[in-house]
């Protein structure tokens, strides 16, 4: 591979005319520019990044850490965060955790080191070490979807609250009367705030809330062992919250082969409103999360900082919007 001094041997210039030409840092003569760049096709010659960035402080490139890439919902937002980065000349680095913490700490501390600008990070569930790390880090930050509490960073979610209690308020005015829950982990702040908008709704309407509520893990295998265990466990609800809609199909798919029918026998709604669910049989009722705007906002924060050295850490609550389709109705007649 080519070098700087291979292009100043071969245009006949010093090393430091090619390095202004590169960095546009000084002005060079037409005739010069014109060898330098000459010298730069004909070689091949690519510039260092890590050079580029030691002199401008900058390496217009952004790092980014999801907690499962398999899962749609994190998909589409990674989909949004890089298209704006793309358009505002950053490139975007993408680390998969896997919802392992300690993968998490490796993946942090790499993309530090590499000197990115900025990072955008949605975390693992159980990390006892992801808030001394956030603490030590002189790197602009965003959070997206979960919270890590006492850390000085920006932080972008959906109010998900309201919208467990829009999910339940919507399956309470159809009818039912027992209504499930599938929660994702405990440990997860979207996952216990969604449940809470659930009992929020139940308790509003006088309904009973008590053994009615399941775990899983926000995958659709979890969605589809969960449900497995409701409908052997007795309890019979006519209506189940899920918590993601990837556990929403997994649900839907044990509803199935239990033989029920959708939403005759049981309704079922969602919460994400990820592309795949327009598309399950029925078509999934579901909680919708701006995942484009999420992914701007996010960009957006960041660039903020890096750009214009805001410091002040801000903290934006986006609203969710019921979607109806198909997956529910009202409960069967006694």
């Amino acid at each position: 591979m080519a070098s700087i001094k291979d292009v100043a041997r071969h245009a006949n210039v010093s090393i430091s005319t090619v390095s202004h030409v590169v960095n546009r840092t000084r002005f060079v003569s037409d005739k010069a520019r014109q060898d330098v760049e000459t010298a730069i096709r004909a070689l091949g010659y690519v510039p260092s990044a890590v050079a580029r960035s030691l002199k401008s402080n900058t390496t217009r490139t952004l790092g980014m850490l999801i907690p499962n890439c398999s899962n749609p919902y994190f998909a589409e937002i990674v989909r949004s965060v890089e298209d704006h980065c793309f358009a505002s000349g950053y490139t975007l680095i993408l680390c998969n955790t896997d919802d392992e913490p300690l993968r998490q700490s490796v993946y942090l501390k790499v993309l530090a080191e590499k000197r990115v600008d900025g990072l955008i990070i949605i975390s693992t569930g159980e990390d006892s070490d992801l808030h001394d790390l956030l603490q030590g880090l002189t790197t602009p930050t965003v959070l997206l979807d979960r919270e890590v509490t006492h850390v000085h960073c920006d932080l972008v979610e959906t109010a998900n609250v309201q919208g467990g209690q829009m999910a339940a308020e919507h399956l309470v005015a159809l009818g039912h009367r027992r209504i499930a829950c599938i929660g994702g982990p405990a440990d997860l702040s979207p996952s216990a705030q969604r449940i809470q908008g659930w009992r929020n709704a139940l308790a509003a309407a006088e309904l009973e809330a008590n053994d009615l509520l399941w775990h899983s893990d926000f995958s659709s295998q979890g969605g589809f062992t969960a449900m497995q265990e409701i409908l052997q466990s007795g309890q019979q609800p006519t209506a189940v919250f899920v918590c993601n809609d990837l556990m929403g199909i997994g649900a839907l798919s044990a509803a199935h082969e239990a033989g029920l029918r959708i939403p005759q026998d049981l309704s079922v709604i969602g919460f994400d409103d990820i592309e795949l669910a327009r598309f399950t049989s029925p078509p999934l009722t579901t909680i919708v999360q701006p995942k484009q705007r999420i992914g701007m906002l996010a960009v957006d924060m960041l660039l903020e900082r890096i750009q214009g050295g805001r410091l002040d850490a801000k903290q934006v609550l986006l609203q969710p919007e019921l979607i109806v389709r198909a997956s529910t109705a009202s409960p069967p007649s006694p």
